[in-house]
């Protein structure tokens, strides 16, 4: 049963306030948390301390609870502090400056190297012979060279004073148009290479593209392809290709610098090839090439080996 003080909480956010039914019961279960922690330390609740605060918040996030889940809680006790300021049964608010952990930002989704060129690899007798090489040049420039959708999308078949982007063959890159009007070069590989050549002569010999599109990769109707349509072609093809999860672009230039790194191990290097303006931000890959190493680690070394009838 709540405490005397958190019933009449309760009676004030519904009746006052007119909060609904589901918010009440989620403020009467963090406040119930917050009666456990101040019986725990024998304290009143009008007596609770910041020091008490940040303990509990300690012991919460010691205990596997998210940094969006603790700040959910204080919200609901620093307004239950709050009322009782208004009460007068406290001088100060003992949760008014206590902050929630810091969640860690997720990690990058990144498919394994098998299945990244699994989809690289794939191919579809029974497709469009001019949609297969299109969709397999576009996978390759997205992987084989870690552009961003929006940089896949303004290519142009050549330079020109209006081009945001373009390939050259010859010298075997693709200058881009990055984030914040940069530009910048990016090796274009082997396949890649042998996919985008595929896909110029089929583009040069369709009736479907207009003789004035500069448009590296279009659509059916002859028009510049869109993001969205990469996504969704994507996302097609690599279901069909067999993998276990759709890819969308952004997942493969992920796959581009998270391999790369396994590889190299040349931090800055794969910060210009990503086109990132600050290296903290191709650090996010080391946590990757860590977790790949890690997993190595577990499945191949005698002392990762768990020892029987532990987890």
């Amino acid at each position: 049963m709540a405490p005397p003080l958190v019933e009449r909480y309760l009676e004030h956010v519904r009746v006052e306030k007119r909060l609904a039914q589901r918010t009440v019961e989620l403020y009467a279960l963090d406040l119930q948390k917050l009666a456990s922690y101040a019986d725990a330390a024998k304290v009143e609740l009008t007596q609770v301390q910041n020091a008490h605060i940040r303990r509990w918040v300690a012991q919460m996030h010691g205990g596997g609870r998210s940094g969006r889940g603790i700040a959910l809680i204080l919200s609901g006790w620093r307004g239950f502090y709050r009322w009782l300021g208004r009460e007068g049964r406290v001088a100060s608010n003992p949760v008014q400056d206590v902050r929630s952990p810091k969640s860690p930002k997720p990690l990058p989704k990144a498919l394994s190297v098998d299945d990244a060129v699994q989809l690289a690899s794939y191919h579809s007798e029974a497709g469009d012979p001019w949609l297969e090489a299109r969709d397999a040049a576009m996978v390759e420039l997205l992987y084989g060279c870690g552009l961003r959708v929006g940089e896949l999308v303004g290519l142009d078949v050549q330079a020109s004073a209006a081009a945001r982007g373009w390939i050259d063959l010859e010298g075997a890159q693709a200058h881009v148009l990055g984030k914040g009007s940069k530009r910048r070069s990016t090796p274009v590989g082997t396949k890649a290479l042998q996919a985008l050549q595929g896909w110029l002569a089929l583009r040069s010999q369709s009736t479907r593209v207009p003789a004035t599109s500069p448009a590296l990769f279009l659509g059916r109707n002859g028009t510049r392809l869109s993001a969205q349509s990469i996504w969704q072609r994507l996302r097609r093809r690599s279901l069909q290709a067999g993998l276990a999860t759709p890819v969308h672009p952004h997942m493969l230039r992920h796959s581009f610098a998270s391999h790369l790194l396994q590889s190299s191990s040349d931090l800055r290097a794969v910060q210009e090839l990503l086109g990132h303006a600050n290296i903290t931000t191709t650090q996010v890959y080391t946590r990757l090439d860590f977790q790949h190493l890690a997993k190595a680690y577990d499945a191949a070394h005698p002392r990762a080996k768990l020892i029987p009838g532990k987890t």
